[in-house]
């Protein structure tokens, strides 16, 4: 009896142990950045853990510094929050409709599009880059914020992962609306959603995520700096501030603090979306 319990203590320590060396490996490279972004310049990079600090990173990223480069950081941080939001919530609201429409009603070709949205699911994104971009040009969009919206405004993913609930209720509910008058559209918002409010926070911050860190499409949709975007912007630092790492850190530890912030926010609906997605 006690040797069985020794060996649950010492199991339960390896797990432990392995848990938190695991917690280290994934948070430090992020704590590392931060820190680095705050650390007297004599230091950054030179250690492990900076013990001198100032705030030279954050002046030099707003003001310039010595190479006198300043550049629109606010007005690249409001743009890439108003393509972020207005993509995500268009991925969301075309997410559900759709896939309402996949789990719920019945039409002919419905077996069809949604194997066509798994198929498409395992293409990569780059594929679509060239053409998509072609159309944005010839339909007069390209260095706007349609051009950087629309292109991002659907979702497979989302798609997929709303179906695969909306699956799960029960049709009673959809079948004792309709019998009270409603419309689709009604049974979508006032039925669906609500009971769907888990799987919407993983999936809206899964998209907000995806959104808020894209650059590919941003780099090649946009050429005026009234409408960079943020990653856009912290990537054209890698020339002039290339030999000033501070910045560098300073600039990517502001991307992700909006992320960080939306998590804090909606972590506990987070949480339980994910058990749900992982029954």
């Amino acid at each position: 009896m006690v040797g069985s319990n020794r060996n649950r203590g010492v199991r339960r320590t390896v797990r432990y142990v392995l848990a938190i060396a695991l917690l280290l490996v994934m948070v430090y490279p992020y704590l590392y950045m931060v820190l680095n972004s705050f650390a007297d310049w004599t230091q950054i990079d030179k250690q492990l853990l900076p013990t001198k600090y100032s705030l030279k990173s954050y002046e030099w990223l707003f003001t310039g510094g010595e190479t006198g480069i300043t550049r629109p950081w606010l007005h690249a941080f409001l743009n890439s929050v108003i393509v972020s939001l207005a993509s995500t919530v268009l991925m969301m609201i075309f997410g559900v409709m759709v896939a309402y429409a996949l789990s719920k009603l019945n039409f002919f070709g419905r077996n069809a599009i949604n194997n066509f949205v798994l198929f498409h699911m395992f293409f990569p994104a780059i594929i679509l880059l060239i053409p998509t971009f072609l159309i944005i040009q010839r339909v007069g969009l390209y260095d706007s914020y349609l051009g950087l919206i629309l292109p991002k405004a659907v979702s497979l993913w989302a798609i997929f992962m709303y179906t695969n609930f909306f699956k799960a209720v029960p049709t009673v509910f959809i079948e004792a609306a309709r019998l009270d008058g409603a419309s689709d559209l009604k049974i979508m918002y006032k039925i669906m959603l609500p009971m769907s409010k888990s799987i919407t926070t993983v999936i809206f911050l899964f998209l907000l995520m995806e959104r808020w860190t894209e650059l590919l499409w941003d780099m090649i949709a946009v050429k005026s700096d009234s409408m960079l975007t943020l990653n856009v912007l912290i990537s054209q630092m890698f020339g002039p501030y290339g030999s000033y790492p501070g910045p560098l850190y300073a600039a990517s530890a502001l991307l992700t603090l909006p992320i960080i912030i939306m998590f804090i926010i909606f972590g506990k609906k987070f949480q339980e979306g994910m058990q749900f997605s992982l029954k």
